[in-house]
């Protein structure tokens, strides 16, 4: 209690819970009001029954007595606040000078954590200029994690936390891993581990609480975060193989042990995983499947992405089990199912690794890869691969130097006919193609010809659902798309923004089949199907064709009629191509879907068409 006030309190004028209170509004002390800030007493009258207070923003302030009391905050001496107004000019100087102490005084008066917001409250326009606040800001942050001196999580509304200044570099980034929340930053904060790993060569036991919570984790996360589960898993490891004598216990939950429970799912995750990590989860598929992992990994194959395919490669060449890759490589192009990931791999590896498969086959099924993606709704995923035919000057003549004729033909009319490409685009192509096959060079003068004429037929019904899609898109869909983009675009910043991102590409999307939809029904011719000649294979006919191993039945129709699982297929098909102008007797060679291979049939009988 302040002498004077005691002095009251013990002639009887006032209680002893007064004389406390009012020893808080004694000369010096440091209290704090709800709007005007922190401040000092500077003198008071305790006969007149008046304080006065230097606020921060309030000079020479004159309050009342019990109004003071009734308003005022007591501060310690050691409150930050209270430094804020009595050592505000020793405050500034730690600002330029050390700003980690600074931001420790500041956290440690709070009680030991503080939000980004909370500490700019503190410190904005009074210990740092406020137009130079941000930038100082952004650099102490900077130098708190690169000092490892607090745990400053990536939002401002979260705390950060001070660390011990006496621990460890190796104990402050278990401390961060410790610190983290969510899988993300748990990843990034095992990669900082890693980063380092040479800290812990002296302390390889700090990892142990460690690599148990990352097993815990990855497992809790596998059904909704398998990707970041796995690169969990795959950083852990390499931090184990970078110290030596660590190693993982037979508890430990493994990469291997992810393959095993959820099989042919990973394959599609694998892709999460940085470039650098992938080859690690590949590496783990003899152990998880035992015999069988051949197989696993070449069905992984058709859902990994680029540098999982090449990762996957040298995986097999390494355990000398190419000769399946080879086979299964085969197959994928035969059947026109390799993705474009494993196509540009095969064009890439051309010279090397796939030598014994690269053949005019593949630039074929690039040019039908290409073709699928133009048709297909959404995002265009064959970019890429698109791209691989131009850029790569000496493609073309790898893929038709050593080709039959026919096979060069038959590509140069695919490539000519191929809607991705734009004419100068094609004209350079086949320029590469006719100046390593000068023999084809005709192919260019008919492709003009035909071109004069680019109407088809299809039925009247399948012209009328087209013109229905049409209508839907024009009147529906591109003005709900509309709608899309500016709700998205008021979502804020469009560099981050996955609706208006989503948006945009649909509005592509639509654009182009409102484009393509036009000009096919401008060309398009319809027919009923009526009257045909069945004298031989015509549009509108139902042919069949039989041999050794018994009938297949096909109908031919129009562009737009085809329903290929029940064999209808459009006259523009490459079986419907096979057999219209045949007559009953020919011999046809078409694909059988049965055994996909090529197969030679005899017209048995053609027969009309009855809807």
């Amino acid at each position: 209690m302040h002498p004077d006030v005691e002095k009251l309190v013990e002639a009887g004028r006032i209680p002893r819970e007064v004389g406390v209170a009012l020893s808080t509004l004694a000369p010096g002390k440091f209290v704090k009001h709800k709007a005007w800030g922190s401040g000092q007493v500077t003198s008071w009258d305790l006969a007149g029954g008046k304080v006065s207070i230097d606020f921060e923003d309030k000079q020479a302030q004159e309050m009342g007595l019990k109004f003071a009391l009734q308003k005022l905050e007591a501060l310690d001496d050691g409150d930050f606040a209270a430094q804020r107004v009595g050592q505000l000019d020793e405050l500034k100087v730690l600002a330029q000078d050390d700003p980690i102490q600074l931001i420790r005084k500041t956290i440690e008066s709070a009680g030991g954590s503080m939000t980004a917001d909370q500490i700019e409250r503190e410190l904005k326009g009074s210990v740092v200029e406020e137009k130079a606040y941000k930038k100082w800001w952004d650099a102490t942050k900077k130098t708190l994690r690169e000092n490892r001196a607090a745990v400053v999580p990536p939002r401002r509304n979260e705390l950060i936390t001070m660390r011990d200044p006496d621990a460890s570099p190796a104990k402050t980034l278990v401390e961060d891993y410790g610190q983290a929340q969510t899988l993300k930053t748990r990843i990034k904060a095992l990669d900082a581990i890693q980063s380092d790993v040479i800290l812990f060569k002296d302390e390889p036991e700090l990892l142990k609480e460690v690599f148990e919570d990352v097993g815990t984790t990855s497992k809790k996360a596998l059904k909704l975060h398998l990707g970041d589960a796995l690169n969990l898993l795959a950083c852990r490891d390499e931090v184990v193989d970078s110290v030596e004598g660590l190693e993982l216990s037979d508890t430990d939950f493994r990469i291997a042990d992810v393959l095993a429970r959820e099989g042919q799912r990973v394959a599609g995750s694998i892709g999460e995983v940085p470039v650098a990590r992938q080859a690690r989860l590949y590496e783990a598929y003899p152990q998880a499947f035992g015999e069988t992992w051949v197989d696993e990994i070449l069905r992984a194959l058709e859902s990994t992405g680029g540098r999982g395919v090449a990762e996957i490669a040298k995986l097999l060449k390494k355990e000398d089990k190419y000769e399946a890759l080879e086979g299964h490589l085969i197959k994928l192009i035969a059947s026109r199912s390799a993705t474009p990931d494993v196509l540009i791999w095969l064009t890439r590896e051309r010279s090397g690794l796939a030598e014994n498969v690269f053949s005019l086959e593949i630039g074929t099924a690039v040019l039908n890869a290409l073709e699928r993606d133009s048709l297909d709704d959404g995002p265009r995923r064959a970019s890429r691969l698109q791209n691989v035919l131009l850029d790569d000057k000496e493609l073309i003549t790898d893929l038709v130097k050593d080709a039959e004729e026919l096979e060069v033909r038959h590509f140069s009319k695919r490539l000519l006919s191929n809607p991705v490409y734009q004419d100068l685009d094609k004209k350079s192509l086949m320029a590469r193609v006719i100046k390593a096959r000068p023999e084809v060079e005709d192919v260019v003068a008919g492709a003009g010809e035909e071109q004069v004429d680019e109407s088809f037929v299809s039925s009247w019904a399948s012209i009328q659902a087209r013109k229905d899609e049409l209508e839907d898109i024009v009147k529906n869909q591109i003005p709900q798309n509309r709608k899309d983009i500016q709700v998205a675009k008021a979502h804020g910043d469009l560099r981050e923004n996955f609706e208006y991102h989503a948006a945009k590409s649909q509005q592509a999307v639509l654009m182009r089949k409102q484009g393509m939809y036009e000009k096919d029904l401008t060309n398009v011719r319809g027919t009923d199907f009526k009257d045909v000649d069945t004298s031989l294979v015509n549009i509108g006919t139902i042919v069949t064709l039989e041999n050794a191993d018994g009938e297949a039945v096909y109908t031919i129709l129009g562009s737009w009629d085809a329903i290929p699982e029940e064999n209808i297929l459009s006259y523009l098909s490459d079986i419907g191509k096979a057999l219209i102008g045949k007559v009953v007797g020919d011999q046809v060679e078409v694909h059988d879907f049965k055994t996909d291979k090529e197969a030679t049939f005899t017209i048995k009988s053609i027969e009309p068409y009855v809807k």
